[in-house]
């Protein structure tokens, strides 16, 4: 579906949000929260109307540790709800054991940076380029979806500024070619809306759906997702209470927040209602994991203006 109104404006409402709380939001958490408490969140998102949500990693629990039991997550899903839910990987391997699980959608993740890639994935982005084939036809073969997903699009913590040619040279490249989506990550948090913008649109993603996932280090977040819409993206990324970021990228603090982006969106399946749900939502989840809230629409919404339909009144 375009994002585009008849006046040629981006209709920001058709641009959807994935939440990522359950996988990039709680990677940098000191507490591995029990599974039963992330498949209630993941139904609770899913009920609130929230499209599509990442809900765990492959990443070893070693050196991960609040993404160990994501298996187990998904053997409490439902077939349906495991439809609308994203699984972070990052060799064939990772698919193939998620596939067998019942994972059938598949987010495969390296850097731009060869630094990074290193740092987070443990060999070359060449190397992971390399392999994407095989964890492609992994993904298919079990019926599902994979995206390429390009974390460090716009700086690396390493290297500094990411040459936008390198990012255009990936995602053209034959061995990435069959994936679903083209994710382009600003890691750090430091990208700036002009650049965002123009990034996406050139990437040269052909027919594949483009998604952002952006970082709120800067202030930027719910600007640069709005960036990103206005150069072609159909869906961003955001975490309940702008929690989270990068274990292996120092400087890398929360993602934008789910609570924000909806509210700059509008959705329509949002109410004030919903909001408020999800605003709740977010509350618990911070209070149990020792987290202060990062999100202004949540500030907001706990406001006392009381005349404004979108804050919580009540409570």
């Amino acid at each position: 579906m375009s994002a585009q109104s008849a006046s040629g404006a981006t209709d920001y409402s058709q641009v959807a949000l994935r939440d990522v709380t359950l996988r990039d939001g709680l990677q940098l958490t000191g507490k591995v929260l029990d599974v039963e408490v992330r498949v209630a969140l993941a139904r609770t998102l899913l009920a609130a109307g929230v499209p599509e949500l990442e809900i765990g990693s492959m990443a070893r629990p070693d050196l991960v540790p609040p993404m160990a039991g994501t298996l187990d997550i998904v053997a409490q899903l439902t077939p349906d709800e495991l439809d609308r839910c994203w699984v972070w990987v990052a060799t064939p391997r990772h698919v193939e054991k998620a596939a067998a699980a019942g994972v059938r959608n598949f987010q495969y993740c390296l850097s731009v940076s060869d630094a990074h890639n290193k740092a987070n994935i443990g060999r070359s982005a060449e190397d992971s380029i390399a392999a994407m084939p095989r964890a492609v036809a992994a993904a298919k073969e079990a019926g599902g979806r994979i995206q390429l997903c390009l974390a460090t699009a716009f700086t690396c913590p390493f290297d500094g500024p990411v040459d936008p040619d390198r990012v255009r040279g990936i995602v053209a490249d034959p061995r990435t070619a069959d994936a679903d989506d083209v994710v382009l990550a600003d890691t750090l948090g430091q990208a700036h809306p002009d650049q965002v913008r123009d990034l996406f649109a050139t990437v040269g993603a052909g027919e594949r759906r483009l998604v952002f996932h952006g970082h709120d280090t800067w202030g930027m977040g719910v600007a640069n997702s709005l960036a990103a819409a206005d150069g072609g993206a159909r869906l961003v990324d955001g975490a309940l209470g702008g929690l989270g970021g990068c274990p292996f990228a120092p400087g890398a603090s929360g993602n934008t927040a789910s609570e924000d982006l909806l509210f700059a969106t509008r959705p329509g399946y949002l109410t004030p209602a919903v909001l408020a749900d999800l605003v709740r939502a977010g509350e618990r989840l911070l209070a149990e994991l020792g987290e202060r809230s990062r999100s202004k629409a949540a500030q907001g919404a706990r406001s006392k203006a009381q005349a404004f339909d979108w804050v919580i009144a009540g409570d």
